[in-house]
């Protein structure tokens, strides 16, 4: 089945609740993971990490492959699994033996899938034990206009890919802060950012964050801009404002207030004007961004060797939902 190469998503590095997740890829896509994964594991040490662009202690290290490639496990064809490495936890395989895919034909390892409870479905191809062939022509990158994810789902929850992408780019800001107070604009931004970021000192300089990107005016000093979710790059801008950046799917809520690719429907309100049906809907909890993507993102900064930085990604790491609370 062809497939199209996109960027890795952020809540990759992510678990959520105690149930049967979807897929982390849409079908029809796969993104490469440049980082090693799986089995085997050891025991974190400074050296070995700093050299793979890692500045602050992980649970474990991996020695296996880097650079597997990630597919929606409805997307691969002639695999089957290995029984005798199929460990997990709950309601399915979490990878823990290595890997436990076979080509049915030939019966050599090919993969990892993962599909227990908490863990996003996917596939991992091992690089070596696969090739990639084309399947006709490369189709375009899209432009710079993307679909939103709604922050909220039906039942009231906070989205749980703006956790991952909160998590992802409170590391960002908190590394472009210099340990100074950060103002945003009112509105949802504030809610998603403010509370997380009380541990700056307060009555220090103040820098001031905006959201920039198409459609949206070029301001403040430290820019929130879209990444674009098949490049994986940032939106190109010109100025000195230091960039963070947000998973473009979530990136467009903050701009705009809403998805602008869906709402308000063309030729049926006017512009400017939404539909007021359904209504939007409220969290029914405080929001909370990953402490999982926050830890993964800021531990591969190199700004974290600074000690206040340091000190923030070790007090998350010992008490993870305890620092959120705010």
């Amino acid at each position: 089945m062809p497939v199209s190469r996109v960027a890795l998503p952020v809540h990759a590095h992510s678990r959520y609740g105690h149930s049967l997740l979807p897929p982390l890829m849409r079908a029809g896509t796969y993104a490469v993971d440049p980082e090693p994964f799986g089995a085997p594991r050891r025991p974190w040490n400074e050296t070995d990490a700093e050299a793979r662009g890692i500045f602050a202690p992980v649970a474990s290290l991996s020695d296996g492959p880097a650079g597997s490639i990630v597919l929606a496990p409805g997307d691969t064809r002639g695999t089957v699994l290995i029984p005798e490495r199929c460990g997990g936890d709950c309601f399915g395989v979490d990878g823990r033996d290595g890997p436990n895919l076979a080509c049915a034909r030939c019966g050599l390892e090919v993969g990892t899938r993962l599909d227990d409870c908490s863990l996003w479905q996917e596939v991992r191809l091992v690089p070596e034990a696969v090739r990639r062939e084309p399947a006709g022509e490369v189709p375009e990158v899209p432009d710079w206009t993307f679909e939103g994810v709604p922050p909220v789902d039906l039942d009231g929850i906070w989205s749980p890919y703006w956790e991952a992408a909160a998590g992802e780019a409170l590391a960002h800001l908190l590394a472009v802060s210099g340990n100074r107070t950060i103002a945003f604009p009112e509105g949802l931004i504030g809610e998603i950012f403010a509370a997380a970021l009380t541990v700056l000192p307060a009555g220090s300089a103040c820098r001031k964050a905006a959201v920039v990107g198409p459609g949206s005016p070029d301001s403040g000093d430290i820019a929130l801009v879209p990444r674009h979710p098949v490049t994986g790059r940032p939106w190109p801008r010109s100025g000195a404002a230091d960039v963070v950046p947000v998973a473009a799917e979530v990136w467009t809520w903050l701009a705009f207030g809403r998805d602008p690719v869906t709402a308000p429907v063309s030729g049926a309100m006017p512009e400017g004007v939404l539909r007021d049906d359904p209504l939007p809907k409220h969290p029914c909890a405080r929001f909370r961004p990953s402490a999982e993507v926050f830890l993964h993102t800021l531990a591969r900064l190199p700004a974290v060797r600074q000690p206040w930085l340091r000190a923030i990604h070790d007090r998350v790491r010992a008490d993870p939902y305890g620092w959120f609370r705010g």
